[in-house]
Order: structure tokens, then C-alpha cells, then sequence
């Protein structure tokens, strides 16, 4: 198992995290983690029927446990929810428990990425690209703050970012 300090990988719905994250893992010989897909393993239900159940609240306590728990992990990469940095504690826990990349996404490119998905609760109104840029304004200060390295997630493939992501952790790294 790699003994590596974790990697965290956040920025709003649509940035790639999940695809981007698999290739950086495999790069980096490390264990691929989504937040949400193990949210849902943990409670057996899928993101939709927590929100319909618990509210965005209830979503948000249970996904700052299990940041807490999952960035004591050493040698994953974790792609994380969009809204995680709305909580301090996530933000704290990111920001002191490994490296952060924040894969910066324009509105525009987050809107043709999102538009037919039915999964992603907050969308799911009348302008949902007037939602995704006030998502943007709010928490773009946030992404930032916790960020160790921001990546523009353009045109580019998944495995290309992937691969330039790996590039500047490994000139992070500290000489031995």
C-alpha cells in the first residue's frame, strides 16, 4: 500500500473529479476514492434520496464525517463533492491532511457537463445555469483558499490533466 499523504481533489460538479481522480491514482500507484459513491455505499442509498430525505443539512453532516474519516487515509486520491468546502471543518481537514488540487471549471464548460444528469439534487430547478454560477460565486473563494495547486480543467483529456497534476505534486514533494 503507498504510505503516500492523501491527495484531494476539489472544484464545483462537472469539473472531472471522478475521471481525473481515477488517472491520478493510477499514476501515482495510490487507491482512487469518490466521496459520494462512498457515501452512498456507506448508507446504502443514493445522494437524491438523502437530500429528499434529509435536506442539504443532513447531506452535508454526514458528508463532513466522512471527510473527517476519509482524510486520515494515507496514500488515496479523493475526489470530493462540489459543495465540501462549504463546511470550515472539511476545509481545515483538506487543507491540513494532504494536497489539495483544485480543478477550476468555467460555468459554461460545468453546464454542457451537467445538463442530463438527474443525480445532482441542486440542479434540479428551472435555471440550473444560473444555479451553477451562483454555486461558482459562492464557493470559487473557498476552492481557492484550500488549494494547493489550482488546475484549469479546459478541453484538455482526463489522462492529459491527470498527468499534469502528477507533474507539479511530484515537483512539490520534498527532496530526500
Amino acid at each position: 500500500m503507498n504510505d503516500s499523504p492523501p491527495v484531494f481533489l476539489v472544484g464545483p460538479m462537472g469539473a472531472g473529479k471522478t475521471t481525473v481522480g481515477r488517472h491520478l491514482a493510477r499514476l501515482r500507484g495510490m487507491q482512487f476514492i469518490d466521496a459520494d459513491h462512498e457515501l452512498e455505499a456507506r448508507t446504502g442509498v443514493d445522494i437524491p434520496y438523502i437530500f429528499d430525505k434529509e435536506g442539504e443539512a443532513g447531506f452535508r453532516d454526514r458528508e463532513e464525517q466522512l471527510i473527517d474519516d476519509l482524510s486520515q487515509e494515507r496514500g488515496i486520491v479523493l475526489a470530493t463533492g462540489g459543495g465540501v468546502v462549504m463546511r470550515e471543518a472539511n476545509r481545515t481537514h483538506l487543507k491540513n491532511r494532504g494536497r489539495v488540487v483544485y480543478l477550476y471549471t468555467e460555468v459554461e464548460q460545468q453546464w454542457r457537463r451537467t445538463r442530463k444528469s438527474k443525480n445532482r439534487p441542486l440542479l434540479q430547478q428551472d435555471n440550473p445555469k444560473k444555479i451553477l454560477k451562483e454555486l461558482m460565486a459562492l464557493r470559487d473563494p473557498w476552492y481557492r483558499e484550500v488549494a494547493d495547486l489550482i488546475i484549469p480543467s479546459k478541453a484538455q483529456s482526463a489522462r492529459s490533466l491527470a498527468m499534469l497534476i502528477n507533474q507539479k505534486l511530484t515537483q512539490m514533494e520534498p527532496k530526500s
